[in-house]
């Protein structure tokens, strides 16, 4: 049985008693998290339950069209007021290069590709968690009284670590 098998399985089991019908899409605490796909992070390290907050992933956690999209709706249609961005130690796109990275998969499929244009590789952490506040704190779309602020969770720890403006 495949992985996919044993999530609609376990689906159909929650089914029956599906106790989230009540929770509406505005989050219990007007919070948008934007973090990376990485699976040591969740919203039981950050104290959160199901509901509080809009939770948007991609690998690196990083400000791209979309999820700048995500985060204006969460805000513009279902009321979040602050914004939260979380990298993380150990992150896979500090242990590259956007050509390696281009290189590794064209190597392994054999073929060039247009898009995705970027795979926002990075070497310092503290510096794109402050590039990614940068790019919200000055979109026009994001008013200046949404809180927005950056973080770095380290996966030895458990710990979240402020990143202040400089």
């Amino acid at each position: 049985m495949s992985v996919i098998d044993e999530v609609l399985q376990a689906n159909e089991l929650y089914s029956r008693t599906h106790e989230l019908r009540k929770l509406t899409p505005r989050p219990e605490r007007h919070l948008a998290i934007l973090t990376c796909m990485d699976t040591r992070l969740s919203i039981r390290t950050l104290g959160l339950k199901t509901g509080d907050a809009h939770i948007i992933r991609n690998a690196g956690g990083i400000v791209t069209e979309d999820t700048l999209r995500s985060l204006v709706i969460s805000h513009y249609l279902l009321d979040t007021r602050e914004f939260m961005v979380i990298n993380h130690t150990d992150c896979g796109l500090m242990h590259t290069s956007e050509q390696d990275l281009r290189n590794r998969i064209q190597n392994r499929t054999g073929t060039a590709a247009i898009s995705p244009a970027f795979f926002y590789a990075f070497e310092n952490i503290d510096e794109n968690v402050r590039h990614q506040l940068q790019k919200l704190r000055t979109h026009p779309w994001v008013p200046k009284e949404v809180a927005v602020r950056g973080f770095v969770y380290d996966v030895t720890n458990g710990k979240l670590r402020e990143i202040t403006h400089s």
